[in-house]
C-alpha cells in the first residue's frame, strides 16, 4: 500500500505515526502530540538561529561596506555569550562534535566585530582585540577552575540579554537601525521564541524561563525598531519626492 509524500514527510521529520493518526486522521487534539510537535518545531527554530542568524548580518555589512548603526559593545557581548558554552564544553572535555557547531556562530560574530572596527579605520585594533579575546578564552577553557568555568557558562544568557538591550538603546538614540539586518533579527526572534518554548516544557516557570522570555522580548523590540524606522524612512522619502 502506497503512502502520500506529505505523510512520509510529516512522520519522518515532525511527528511519530501515532500522532499523525491522532491529529490528521482521527482529528483528535491529542495534547502530548501537540506538545511534541511544538517542541520539534522550536528545536528547528533554535538550530536556524544558531547556524544562520549571524550570517545575513555579516553579508549585509560586506555588501554595503559599512557597519553603521551596529553597536560594538552589543556585538562584543554577543561574542562573549557565544564563547561561554564553548569554554564550558572544552573545560569539561565534551566530545568535539557536541559543541563544534557553536564555533561556526562564534566565527561569524568575530568577523562582525572585525568589520565594525575595520570600517572605522581600526583594523589593527580589531586584530589585537580578537587575538586577545581568543587567547583569554583558550586559557580559561584550559586552566580555569571548575567553579569559574561554571560561573562563566551561567553568565552567557545575561550577556546575551545585555547585548540586545544595548543594541536597542543604540538604535533608539540614533533614530535608525541602518545596517542592522532584518533577516538576522527575525531569525533571532524565532530562535529565542523556540528556546522559551523548550524551557517551558522542561522547567516550567523558572527563573531561567523568565530570562529566556526577556531575551525573546528584546529580540522582538529590535525587530519592531527595524520595521518602524524603515517605515519612517520610506514615508519621509515619499514626502520629499
Amino acid at each position: 500500500m502506497t503512502t502520500s509524500p506529505v505523510k512520509d514527510f510529516l512522520v519522518g521529520f515532525l511527528m511519530p505515526k501515532k500522532c499523525y493518526e491522532e491529529l490528521l486522521v482521527n482529528f483528535h487534539w491529542h495534547v502530548p502530540c501537540l506538545k511534541f510537535i511544538l517542541t520539534k518545531i522550536a528545536g528547528f527554530w533554535i538550530m536556524l538561529d544558531m547556524f544562520l542568524a549571524q550570517l545575513p548580518q555579516l553579508l549585509k555589512i560586506l555588501w554595503r561596506g559599512s557597519a553603521e548603526g551596529l553597536s560594538l559593545t552589543s556585538v562584543l557581548l554577543q561574542l562573549y555569550a557565544f564563547s561561554c558554552p564553548v569554554v564550558y564544553a572544552k573545560a569539561r572535555n565534551f566530545p568535539f562534535f557536541a559543541w563544534a557547531e557553536r564555533l561556526f556562530t562564534l566565527a561569524q560574530t568575530a568577523a562582525i566585530v572585525f568589520l565594525i572596527l575595520h570600517y572605522r579605520g581600526e583594523t589593527l585594533k580589531a586584530l589585537l582585540l580578537l587575538s586577545g579575546f581568543g587567547g583569554a578564552m583558550f586559557l580559561l577553557a584550559s586552566y580555569a577552575a571548575a567553579a569559574l568555568v561554571t560561573l562563566i557558562h551561567a553568565s552567557s544568557l545575561a550577556a546575551l540579554i545585555a547585548s540586545k538591550a544595548v543594541q536597542s538603546i543604540t538604535s533608539y538614540n540614533h533614530g535608525h537601525t541602518d545596517q542592522l539586518s532584518t533577516l538576522s533579527v527575525s531569525l533571532t526572534c524565532t530562535g529565542s521564541l523556540g528556546v522559551v518554548i523548550v524551557s517551558l516544557q522542561e522547567t516550567g516557570g523558572s527563573l531561567t524561563t523568565l530570562s529566556h522570555t526577556l531575551s525573546a522580548c528584546l529580540s522582538f523590540v529590535l525587530l519592531a525598531q527595524i520595521l518602524c524606522y524603515t517605515s519612517s524612512t520610506v514615508s519621509a522619502t515619499k514626502k520629499r519626492a
